[in-house]
């Protein structure tokens, strides 16, 4: 740019001068004048040129470095993605959903086995030290649906999904792996009306001194616990129950398909009043909002 000015000025002093000079000023000069003026325009113009070419083949070598880097980190995420590279329980939480995921986690509880389109699945409620993970109806043989026991360690291959805001895995596979874990059920009471609760989402949980309050059945009658979330079914389904905590109240549930009317807990919801102080245990499930799924009641 410097030299183009330069040059302006030069060519403006030039002019300038012959016009000054007037008839003064030959021919020759003249013509030697004009020559000068425009072998400088020129020199000028090729610099300039020669620096716009630089300039731009400078830009567009970093845009093109920018777009390689873009495009070879979009291939490792899709090659990490591709070969099932185990993910943290944080990375899984971050994936978008409806993605391909891998994670290694243990068996703490499991629904039923049953047949689905000639496939055998089953439900399975897991959880590793940094978190858990809900796999609904990961297809398994009815053998080693048995050798999934509470405690054993599997590698799962799956997509995360979400439905009514339960975050689960779903189309899975899966493969078991040495090694054991029990989860401790945390304490989460305190977190109940707290938005940090579902970062415990599908742990395996526990909730003190919460208080039985009513529910209404379908005859409109108060009573402690219903068959179905609205009364209308019957002993052998789910059950849903009413309990408080610090002047609010939420929804539980015995989950039949996990544990049915002839287990501990169906037994003691069903033996439940209004007004009783229970302690639960059970895996924090989501359903619009908080809906445990309760294992194990004890009245106070």
């Amino acid at each position: 740019m410097k030299k183009i000015i330069a040059t302006l000025l030069t060519m403006g002093l030039v002019v300038s001068m012959t016009a000054c000079g007037g008839n003064k000023t030959d021919d020759a000069a003249t013509a030697e004048s004009s020559e000068a003026v425009v072998e400088a325009t020129e020199e000028a113009s090729a610099e300039a040129t020669e620096e716009t070419s630089e300039a731009a083949t400078e830009e567009t070598s970093e845009e093109a470095t920018e777009e390689a880097t873009e495009e070879t980190s979009e291939a490792a995420d899709e090659t990490a993605e591709a070969t099932g590279e185990v993910m943290t329980h944080e990375q899984y939480v971050a994936a978008e959903n409806e993605s391909a995921v891998t994670v290694e986690t243990y068996v703490q509880a499991k629904q039923g086995w049953w047949e689905k389109d000639g496939v055998g699945v089953a439900t399975f409620y897991t959880q590793a030290e940094d978190g858990a993970y809900f796999l609904y109806n990961m297809p398994c043989t009815e053998d080693e649906y048995n050798q999934l026991e509470v405690g054993t360690k599997i590698k799962v291959s799956g997509f995360k999904s979400e439905w009514e805001g339960e975050v689960e895995i779903t189309d899975a596979t899966f493969e078991i792996e040495d090694g054991n874990f029990v989860a401790e059920a945390e304490d989460v009471t305190s977190l109940l009306a707290d938005d940090s609760l579902i970062d415990h989402q599908n742990e395996f949980v526990a909730f003190k001194g919460m208080t039985v309050e009513p529910s209404t059945d379908a005859d409109g009658n108060e009573v402690a616990y219903l068959y179905n979330w609205d009364g209308s079914g019957t002993q052998g389904d789910d059950l849903y129950f009413n309990v408080s905590v610090d002047g609010k109240t939420y929804s539980f549930t015995v989950e039949s398909y996990l544990c049915d009317k002839d287990s501990d807990v169906y037994k003691a919801v069903e033996s439940l009043k209004v007004g009783d102080v229970v302690d639960m245990e059970g895996f924090l499930y989501w359903y619009q909002g908080v809906n445990p799924h309760i294992t194990s009641v004890t009245v106070k």
